[in-house]
C-alpha cells in the first residue's frame, strides 16, 4: 500500500527515517512529504534515498502538473501518517488552514489519517492543542500517544514522539484489511539453494527470493503468522514471525517437512535445486579439459507434501511455483496434479523482465478451475493477486483439487 509520510519541524524528524524503512519491510510504499521546517532537522535526500521516490518539499514546485500534484497523490494513498506533527501542523489540521504541501494534502485526501504529536510537554497540555485533538479526534484521525522521559528542551515529561516500532503498528493496523489470513499459519519459502560439490564451490540458481519476500510481507500484512524458510540471498526479509535460513535443498526439506502439519497454507515460492552433486571430500583441482559431476535427485518438497495430504486426507492448502523457459503453463498445469496440490504459480524465467532477480513478474496462475495469466507487474502486486486466489481457497468460495477440505 502506499503511505505519506508527513514529516514536520521537530527533533524527532529522525524517527521518521525509521519510521519509513520500517513501513517499507512491511511491503508498503512510502512517499514523503516534508515541510520547510522539518528539512532544517533532516535532509531530504535521506528519505529519497530510503524511499526511492522524490520527496515533496514545495507547494509550488516548478513544472506543467506541480500546482494540483497533492490532489493527485491524495487520491491514491491509503494512508496519511504525520510524524512527528507538531503543535503547528495539528493547529492548521484542525482550523482548516491549508497553507503547505502537507496541509493542503491533509484536506484533500479522503484517506485515513494517523497523526503521532511531539512537542514540549507544557505545549501538548495546553488548552489550544488539546481542543485541536479533539477536534481532529471527531473527525476521525487516529493518534499515537508521545512518550513520556527527557525532551530535547530539556524538560521531563510527556511529548516525545513515540518509537518507531509503536507508529508502525499503529499504521498496520489501520491498513490491515479484514482477511480469511487473519489468525492463520503461512508458511512461505523463497530464495535459491545451493548444493555444493566440494568445499567451495556450489551449484546454483538466479532467484533472489523477491518473490517470496513479497508473499510473506503480503501474508503478514493481512494477519497471518508467517513462517519464511529462505535460502542464500543478500535481501533483507520482511518482518514476519519466523525466519529459518537453510542453503540446501535437503536442508529446506527438512525445515518445511517439519512445520507444514501445523501450517494452514504453505507457500513454495523458492526456486529449489532437482539435483545435487555428489561433495568431494576436498577442493577439486583444475585438470583436464572437461569435468563430470555426479547428480542425485534431490527430495522433492511439494511432491512430498502432496502426496502427505493424499495419504492422510488432511493438510495445509499447497501453493507452488514453475519457474519454466518453454511450454510454461503446460508444464505448470502438469505440474499441478502430479504433486496434488491447490495452485500453482507459473512464470517465464527466460524473460528479463520478470522471473528471477528483477522487481517485477509476469505469471499465470493454474487451479482447478483453469489458467488465468496476470500482466507484468510490481511482484508486491502479483502477490497480492496470488493471495486473493488463497483466501478463495480458504474461504471455500472456489473448487480446489485435493484430498480433503483443507484445513483452516
Amino acid at each position: 500500500m502506499l503511505i505519506a509520510l508527513g514529516v514536520t519541524g521537530g527533533i524527532g524528524a529522525y524517527k521518521a527515517v525509521e519510521v519509513a524503512r520500517g513501513l517499507q519491510k512491511h511491503g508498503h510504499e512510502v512517499v514523503a512529504v516534508m515541510t520547510h521546517s522539518a528539512t532544517r532537522f533532516v535532509g531530504p535526500v535521506t528519505f529519497e534515498a530510503i524511499t526511492r521516490r522524490p520527496v515533496i518539499t514545495d507547494q509550488f514546485a516548478e513544472g506543467m502538473n506541480a500546482d494540483i500534484e497533492h490532489i493527485a497523490i491524495a487520491s491514491t494513498i491509503d494512508l496519511l501518517l504525520i510524524a512527528p506533527a507538531t503543535a503547528n501542523i495539528i493547529g492548521k489540521l484542525a482550523n482548516g488552514i491549508a497553507d503547505d504541501f502537507l496541509s493542503t494534502l491533509y484536506t484533500a485526501t479522503r484517506a485515513p489519517v494517523l497523526i503521532a504529536p511531539a512537542m514540549n510537554s507544557q505545549m501538548f497540555a495546553h488548552a489550544a492543542v488539546r481542543k485541536n485533538l479533539d477536534t481532529l479526534v471527531a473527525r476521525g484521525a487516529r493518534f499515537v500517544e508521545p512518550g513520556e522521559g527527557y525532551l530535547a528542551c530539556g524538560w521531563i515529561g510527556k511529548g516525545r514522539l513515540a518509537e518507531p516500532d509503536e507508529i508502525i503498528a499503529a499504521a498496520e493496523e489501520i491498513l490491515r484489511p479484514e482477511s480469511p489470513l487473519r489468525g492463520q499459519r503461512v508458511l512461505v519459502t523463497a530464495g535459491p539453494t545451493y548444493e555444493d560439490f566440494d568445499p567451495v564451490r556450489f551449484i546454483g540458481n538466479r532467484s533472489s527470493g523477491k518473490m517470496g519476500f513479497a508473499l510473506a510481507a503480503e501474508a503478514a500484512h493481512r494477519g497471518a503468522e508467517v513462517s519464511l524458510i529462505v535460502g542464500p540471498t543478500e535481501l533483507e526479509p520482511p518482518s514476519v514471525r519466523e525466519v529459518v535460513r537453510v542453503r540446501t535443498a535437503s536442508e529446506m526439506h527438512q525445515a518445511v517437512m517439519s512445520r507444514a502439519s501445523d501450517m494452514h497454507v504453505v507457500i513454495m515460492a523458492a526456486a529449489v535445486a532437482d539435483y545435487m552433486p555428489e561433495r568431494a571430500p576436498q577442493k577439486v583441482p583444475k585438470g583436464a579439459d572437461t569435468l563430470t559431476l555426479v547428480l542425485h535427485k534431490t527430495p522433492d518438497i511439494l511432491g512430498d507434501l502432496g502426496h502427505r495430504r493424499l495419504a492422510s486426507g488432511r493438510g495445509p492448502a499447497l501453493i507452488g511455483f514453475a519457474a519454466e523457459t518453454q511450454d510454461v503453463v503446460a508444464r505448470a498445469i502438469e505440474k499441478r496434479a502430479k504433486k496434488h496440490v491447490d495452485l500453482i504459480v507459473a512464470n517465464d524465467v527466460a524473460r528479463t523482465d520478470a522471473g528471477f532477480d528483477v522487481d517485477t513478474n509476469a505469471v499465470t496462475i493454474v487451479t482447478a478451475d483453469g489458467a488465468e495469466s496476470l500482466p507484468l507487474q510490481s511482484k508486491t502486486n502479483v502477490a497480492g493477486e496470488i493471495l486473493n486466489r488463497v483466501e478463495r481457497l480458504l474461504s471455500g468460495s472456489r473448487s480446489a483439487e485435493s484430498a480433503s477440505p483443507v484445513r483452516g
